[in-house]
């Protein structure tokens, strides 16, 4: 029952602190990795947005669900995922109603155009994260002599070069929908061994 609680909690405080969606909850996560290391690594942290990016549903809600499922079972699932949206639901019970009376409200105004920073920066926070997962091997850094051959996770650059050119550069690929990009890069992942 305690790490269920825990889980709970520690979830409920990312769904209470951060703003502007599941990307947003990232530093938070990676934080919460850090100190329950037996829950999940960077690594699988860096798996988790990739499979979450890419199945239905918000990014948040699966991370907790897996995260809570690998750590206590369907129990622990239930409560991550409880824990991650329950303030989210009290927020919006209790100002739902005032909401419409103090939206024109010039402080409520420059309250809710403070928090676009905020997410701003929390989703920035999150994409550095992610490059610094998937891009570079940290553990290699000043291994010695030849370092720099094992630092850089060459398929990973290659991919992401490739992809940059063809969503940004190719004129006939940068229309594509987003999903022909992810399952692309799952084949390429599967095929070339990431």
């Amino acid at each position: 029952m305690k790490l269920l609680l825990t889980l709970f909690f520690e979830f409920f405080k990312t769904g209470l602190f951060s703003s502007g969606g599941g990307m947003a909850t990232l530093p938070f996560r990676y934080d919460m990795g850090e100190r329950h290391p037996d829950w999940f690594t960077p690594a699988q942290l860096a798996d988790m947005i990739a499979v979450s990016e890419s199945t239905p549903g918000p990014i948040g809600v699966n991370m907790a669900t897996y995260v809570g499922f690998r750590t206590a079972g369907v129990l622990g699932g239930l409560f991550a995922t409880i824990g991650l949206i329950t303030p989210s639901v009290i927020v919006v019970l209790l100002i739902a109603r005032a909401l419409k009376e103090f939206r024109s409200n010039p402080y409520v105004d420059a309250a809710f155009y403070g928090l676009r920073p905020c997410s701003i920066g929390l989703i920035a926070a999150a994409g550095l994260l992610v490059v610094r997962i998937a891009l570079f091997h940290w553990d290699a850094l000043g291994g010695g002599a030849g370092w720099w051959k094992y630092f850089f996770n060459w398929k990973a650059l290659i991919l992401a070069a490739v992809l940059l050119v063809f969503t940004r550069g190719v004129k006939a690929t940068k229309k594509l929908h987003p999903i022909v990009f992810i399952l692309a890069s799952a084949a390429a992942g599967v095929v070339f061994s990431f």
